[in-house]
């Protein structure tokens, strides 16, 4: 009778060479095959119909449930860079942060002003002005979540938010508490 650790061993090598033929087999699917897979195993369709970039996700998604995915320090890494980053990178680090007592902690860009403060900018002839708060932005009554969907909004085209309103053209204001930015 084989003990408990060849066992294992066993299970391991059989596990990573199903995974060996799995990956193989997805270059031999067709676009539709591969958008069927991509549903199964993300759990949510894809309008992608590039074979190459369904492909490396597909892959990329088998070999992280197959060996775990990414490092806790990692996710938690995630979660104070990227808040916004896809929600399964969040999965692991929301349950820790379930399991345990610790407060959430919202970290603020360190670039932007203090809230309360308007930034003005004068663009094709118009002058706009955004307020920034807490969390997010104000512009013309609305809330927005960074500064980059505003200026996009305002030029029609995709602008970095911190080079629009914060560069050499812009103009911020005092905020609330009395400081100048």
């Amino acid at each position: 009778m084989a003990n408990r650790s060849t066992t294992a061993q066993h299970a391991d090598r059989t596990t990573l060479a199903d995974m060996r033929r799995e990956l193989a087999a997805l270059n031999m699917m067709t676009i539709g095959e591969l958008a069927a897979k991509y549903r199964e195993v993300f759990g949510v369709p894809t309008r992608s119909r590039n074979g190459g970039y369904l492909r490396r996700h597909i892959a990329w998604r088998i070999q992280e449930q197959q060996e775990g995915g990414l490092s806790p320090r990692a996710l938690e890494r995630i979660g104070l860079l990227a808040p916004q980053a896809p929600a399964r990178w969040h999965e692991g680090l929301a349950k820790r942060k379930r399991d345990t007592a610790r407060p959430e902690i919202v970290v603020r860009d360190p670039r932007l002003p203090p809230a309360g403060t308007v930034l003005t900018r004068i663009y094709d002839g118009a002058e706009h002005k955004v307020k920034v708060l807490d969390q997010g932005f104000e512009y013309r009554g609305k809330r927005y979540r960074s500064l980059s969907q505003i200026a996009k909004l305002i030029t029609h085209t995709p602008w970095n938010g911190f080079t629009f309103f914060l560069g050499r053209t812009a103009v911020a204001q005092g905020s609330k508490t009395g400081g100048a930015p």
